[in-house]
């Protein structure tokens, strides 16, 4: 017997996920509350290994990563993330303290879609992820 859906259940199948990705727990708990207020599910990882199976795994609508990760930095994710015909299209947004004008170009080459620099201001970043999500 089928059982009808409710409302409930409508919210959270249209909820989006977005895969957090930070060594810094501070840092985890300011974008997973940011996040949280738009409505959005989050899955974390504070390594980039953790953060390349869990967007294979779990294919998240938006990935904030960290640039400075202690196994394999954010270039090398997002690289492998673009080579991956199970993550290639999911939209990445670089949130780092790496801000020269050479850090960001190189960053947004790599494959990034977007470039926000660590102390960033709450408002920017929130433009960034509506943009993305529709959460």
């Amino acid at each position: 017997m089928e059982r009808p859906i409710s409302s409930t259940d409508q919210s959270a199948a249209q909820q989006q996920l977005v895969l957090v990705v930070d060594d810094n727990e501070d840092n985890l708990l300011l974008l997973s509350f940011l996040i949280e207020q738009l409505g959005c599910t989050i899955i974390t990882a504070a390594d980039g290994q953790t953060a390349l199976d869990l967007a294979q795994h779990q294919t998240p609508s938006l990935i904030l990563l960290d640039m400075m990760l202690p196994d394999l930095d954010g270039m090398e994710v997002v690289h492998r993330l673009r080579e991956n015909s199970l993550t290639v299209n999911i939209p990445v947004i670089a949130v780092t303290a790496m801000a020269r004008v050479e850090d960001r170009e190189r960053i947004l080459s790599a494959g990034c879609n977007e470039y926000v620099s660590k102390p960033y201001v709450v408002d920017e970043l929130e433009v960034l992820l509506r943009r993305y999500l529709s959460c």
